[in-house]
């Protein structure tokens, strides 16, 4: 793996793993006849799982290229960038 961008990554990277190894055990599940609650059940939770690292990259390329490709900009003329991060915890 090359040198991560954002310290964040390798974080993500450990998640996407787990719910990769979840998703195989899905499957599984399925071959192996199991109920369809209990498939149901760990489907949410791989849908979760990828759901979070995806919204945990999206947060950091916001707060670390955003901010670089703006540059400084004083208190009074950030309303806007504040309210875009903002509104995407609702991704």
């Amino acid at each position: 793996m090359t040198e991560p961008r954002h310290a964040s990554h390798l974080e993500i990277v450990k998640r996407l793993r787990r719910a990769e190894g979840h998703l195989r055990s899905v499957v599984s599940m399925i071959e192996g006849g199991r109920p369809c609650l209990d498939v149901a059940q760990q489907l949410h939770a791989v849908e979760k799982a990828v759901a979070q690292a995806k919204r945990t990259l999206i947060h950091d390329h916001l707060e670390h290229c955003l901010e670089e490709a703006i540059g400084p900009l004083p208190l009074e003329r950030r309303g806007s960038v504040v309210e875009f991060k903002e509104i995407t915890k609702y991704l």
